[in-house]
């Protein structure tokens, strides 16, 4: 299996200038390549351009601007011709299934954060000084770069990456090792159901809280970004030292506003994947959960429009954001892929409507957001845990299914 380690790079001053510069040179090949198949085909030959041709083409362009584009990695430039034509290809595909995908959009230096090493060895070595007690890593054009590697690298590395966070550097490591065991056995099933009054509550009754990263931070987001928008916008080299500043700032809070996310994320799904063999929750779109009302024109006065809630459905969709639902089922499927551990995605319709007793299905079943009280049987219980025993069971019937 492959395993990503993430860690905390501490580059000297000079360093911190050349990693900047790398993503700098590798964003221009970036915007460069992506002009040229634009170019291609706005011709009248509508001409298609792919990654074979450009890649063909980093000798010369290596050669005519040796103190730039010359200087890095010719796998690293690869990699980043391949990025492009990875965003070609996503398009393309979206297109062919009916969707209405964005066009690949040329990146902006502050926007390009990542450049990938495919292959250690190749432009990169991890662990470049075994013998010295600082773990290092070596990039090309760059050197010698610090690292505070926190735990163990298990496995052959394979890929390295340099991913800078507001101005914070890191190295995401990718590595081969072999399947880990399985956790033992605890012949324990549960349901999920996920929401925002409390992040999720289980079939078994018990809940886990909703943090609310994002409106615990709102106060000090809202003073930072008040204190940048005073300022003119400007490219980052044009920039006062104030006005870097508060965008400094601005990056720091979020920053730590989705670390805290990421956080709580890893150690619920940690639990349920340690107590659970088997966890079912909710199969939710959560992009379509969180899209913004249509617009209901006034039929009686033309240009004029009629209430639709985007107010409140705006405030709904900020607490669906900062719950993080996706990150967490993406961290809980592969922390329970690796442990051995079986996750089953149900369909999410009337889970919140039906009765667990009985099985009757009703809107009325729900009168308020917390109690769940049958219409037919009079079955009362926690609506959120109700939804979960609805997703338990639907859970089983499709993991039967599939076995039978």
């Amino acid at each position: 299996m492959i395993r990503a380690y993430k860690f905390l790079m501490r580059p000297t001053t000079g360093q911190q200038i050349a990693l900047g510069e790398m993503l700098r040179d590798h964003c221009s090949l970036y915007n460069g390549a992506l002009q040229e198949r634009r170019d291609a085909y706005r011709h009248v030959s509508r001409t298609t351009v792919r990654y074979g041709m450009q890649s063909g083409q980093l000798k010369d362009i290596r050669a005519f601007d040796p103190e730039r584009q010359g200087r890095w990695s010719f796998s690293s430039q690869q990699a980043t011709l391949r990025r492009l034509d990875k965003a070609f290809a996503a398009f393309f595909r979206r297109i062919k299934s009916g969707q209405t995908p964005g066009y690949p959009r040329f990146r902006s230096v502050s926007w390009f954060d990542t450049v990938e090493f495919p292959k250690d060895g190749d432009g990169c070595r991890w662990d470049s000084t075994p013998h010295d007690p600082v773990t290092r890593v070596r990039l090309q054009g760059v050197g010698h770069v610090k690292v505070n590697q926190h735990r163990a690298v298990v496995g052959r590395v394979k890929t390295v990456s340099v991913k800078r966070e507001g101005r914070t550097w890191f190295v995401v490591l990718t590595a081969e090792q072999e399947q880990p065991e399985p956790l033992p056995t605890t012949g324990s099933v549960v349901g999920i159901d996920l929401g925002i009054a409390n992040f999720l509550a289980d079939s078994g009754g018990e809940f886990v809280s909703n943090p609310r990263h994002g409106r615990r931070a709102a106060a000090k987001l809202q003073a930072a970004q008040q204190a940048l928008s005073r300022f003119p916008r400007r490219k980052a080299k044009d920039r006062t030292r104030n006005h870097q500043r508060a965008v400094d700032q601005v990056a720091r809070l979020h920053g730590k506003v989705r670390r805290r996310r990421l956080d709580h994320a890893h150690k619920t799904a940690l639990d349920l994947v340690r107590a659970h063999d088997v966890i079912a929750h909710e199969d939710l779109e959560i992009r379509n959960m969180s899209r913004a009302p249509a617009p209901k024109p006034d039929p009686e006065q033309a240009g004029a429009f009629l209430p639709n809630g985007a107010a409140a459905k705006a405030g709904l969709n900020r607490s669906i954001a900062d719950a993080g639902w996706g990150v967490f089922l993406t961290i809980l499927h592969a922390k329970a892929e690796s442990a051995g551990r079986e996750v089953i995605a149900v369909d999410p319709r009337n889970t919140s409507r039906t009765c667990p007793e009985c099985g009757h299905v009703s809107k009325e079943n729900r009168p308020t957001q917390e109690t769940f009280l049958c219409q037919s049987c009079g079955h009362t219980a926690h609506a959120d845990t109700a939804g979960a025993l609805n997703v338990l069971r639907a859970g089983l019937a499709r993991r039967n299914a599939h076995t039978a």
